[in-house]
């Protein structure tokens, strides 16, 4: 997951406040998150270990969730959205209006 810095702060901060019986979760978001700032060009480098923990081999989709981005290895979203669209649609969309 990718955050603007005001919506990262409230994340941070609801998981900072789980129990201790998350302690091993609060670690993985919180000891692993990294800031990352854009270049001249728009772009924004993702370190190395963050790729490899996404599972990022080459291509990347960047999706816009609302409050922060979702980011993808390509060929990994390709088949997992495939997949959801070969599925029934989830009941709360049964009545959603677009």
């Amino acid at each position: 997951m990718v955050f603007p810095r005001p919506e990262w702060e409230k994340f941070r901060e609801s998981v900072a406040r789980l129990p201790m019986n998350a302690q091993w979760w609060k670690r993985i978001f919180l000891g692993n998150a990294m800031d990352v700032e854009m270049d001249g060009s728009g772009r924004v480098l993702i370190s190395p270990e963050l790729r490899s923990a996404a599972g990022i081999a080459r291509d990347a989709v960047l999706l816009g969730m609302g409050s922060h981005f979702e980011l993808w290895d390509k060929a990994t979203y390709d088949q997992q959205e495939a997949e959801a669209m070969q599925g029934e649609m989830p009941d709360v969309f049964k009545d959603f209006s677009f």
